[in-house]
C-alpha cells in the first residue's frame, strides 16, 4: 500500500516564492498554494493540511493575523504553522511563536534547510497524529472512544452549523448486558460487546459517520448530514444486525438473544440551540425504548431548522 503524502499549505503573495517552495517541497508533499490570507483559514478547513508556512508580510491580512485565526478554530488549531519571512528581529520571531507558530524559515530560502525542517516538523505530526489516534481508540472494542466522541460531536456541529445542514446522533445501549456478564463471565462479556461494535460500525460505515464506546454497554453513533429518516434507517438496520448475530442470552427478559435499544435525535444546528440539547433528546429517547421494553427504536421530533427526510 502506498502511503499517502502529507498535506502542506503554502502562502505567500509573491507568486515566484510559490513556485520555488512548491518545487523545493514536490518530491515529498503534496502541496496546495495561494497568494490570498483571506482564503487561508477555508483553505484549511477544506484541505486539513498536515501543515502551513505561512508568509507573514501580506497585503490585506498579514501572517500574524492570519495565524490567530487558525489558532482560534478549533477545526485548524492544531494544524502546525511555520512563518515565512525575511525579518530577522527577534520582537518578530517572540510574536509569531506567541500566537502558536512552531518555526521560522527566513528568505531567501535555502533548500537544504527548507527541507530539512519541513520534514522535521512533519514527522513530530506524524508522531502526534499516532498518538492522537492510540488515545482515542476504545481498547476493547478498536473504534472511537468517549474522548473522541465528544471531540467529534464539536466538530460536526460547527460543522452542521457553517454548511446548515443536519446532524443525528444514535444513542445504543445493549439490553440487560448485567444479567449477561453476570452469567455467562466477564469474557464472553467483552467478546460480545466487540461484535456488537463491529456490526454498529458496519451499518454506519459512511466515511463521516464515526461509531464509539460511549461507557460500559452503551455506543453512540454521530451521523453528519443526515435527516430523521435517515438516521431512523441506520437505527432500524443496527437493531436487526445485532438481533441477527444471535447471541444467545439465556438471562434476558427480553429475547433469547442479546438485543439493543437505541434512542436517536436529528437537530439543524442554530445559534438558539447547543450541542447538549441533541445529546439530551438522543439519550432521552434511549430511556424512552428501554422503558417501552427494549428491543426498539425511538426517536425525538427533528430540532432547528426544518429537515426533509430525504437522507
Amino acid at each position: 500500500m502506498v502511503e499517502k503524502k502529507p498535506t502542506v499549505l503554502i502562502v505567500d503573495d509573491v507568486s515566484v516564492n510559490l513556485a520555488l517552495m512548491s518545487a523545493i517541497l514536490e518530491g515529498d508533499c503534496r502541496t496546495i498554494c495561494t497568494g490570498d490570507s483571506a482564503r487561508v483559514l477555508s483553505l484549511a478547513l477544506e484541505h486539513q493540511p498536515d501543515l502551513i508556512l505561512l508568509d507573514i508580510m501580506m497585503p490585506g491580512l498579514d501572517g500574524f493575523e492570519v495565524c490567530g485565526m487558525l489558532k482560534a478554530n478549533p477545526n485548524t488549531r492544531d494544524i502546525p504553522v511555520i512563518f515565512l519571512t525575511s525579518l530577522a528581529e527577534e520582537v518578530d520571531e517572540e510574536r509569531g511563536l506567541g500566537l502558536g507558530a512552531i518555526d521560522y524559515i527566513t528568505k531567501p530560502f535555502s533548500v537544504p534547510v527548507v527541507r530539512a525542517r519541513v520534514r522535521n516538523h512533519l514527522e513530530l505530526q506524524r508522531q502526534r497524529d499516532l498518538l492522537e489516534r492510540l488515545s482515542s481508540i476504545d481498547g476493547l472494542t478498536g473504534i472511537s472512544n468517549r474522548r473522541a466522541f465528544d471531540r467529534a460531536l464539536e466538530r460536526e456541529w460547527l460543522r452542521a452549523q457553517r454548511h446548515e445542514s443536519p446532524l443525528s446522533l444514535l444513542m445504543i445501549d445493549v439490553d440487560l448486558f448485567k444479567q449477561f456478564n453476570d452469567g455467562y463471565g466477564h469474557i464472553a462479556g467483552d467478546e460480545c460487546l466487540k461484535a456488537i461494535a463491529r456490526t454498529v460500525a458496519d451499518q454506519a460505515g459512511r466515511a463521516a459517520d464515526l461509531v464509539a464506546r460511549y461507557g460500559g454497554e452503551e455506543f453512540a453513533c454521530i451521523l453528519p448530514d443526515t435527516c430523521r429518516g435517515g438516521a431512523v434507517r441506520v437505527a432500524e438496520k443496527i437493531r436487526q444486525s445485532v438481533l441477527d448475530l444471535a447471541i444467545p442470552h439465556a438471562f434476558s427478559s427480553v429475547s433469547p438473544l442479546v438485543t439493543v435499544s437505541i434512542g436517536g435525535a436529528t437537530a439543524r444546528p442554530t445559534n438558539d440551540l447547543d450541542l447538549e440539547e441533541l445529546v439530551r433528546r438522543a439519550d432521552a429517547r434511549l430511556y424512552e425504548s428501554k422503558n417501552a421494553g427494549r428491543n426498539r427504536i425511538s426517536f425525538a421530533a427533528e430540532c432547528g431548522g426544518p429537515c426533509p427526510d430525504d437522507k
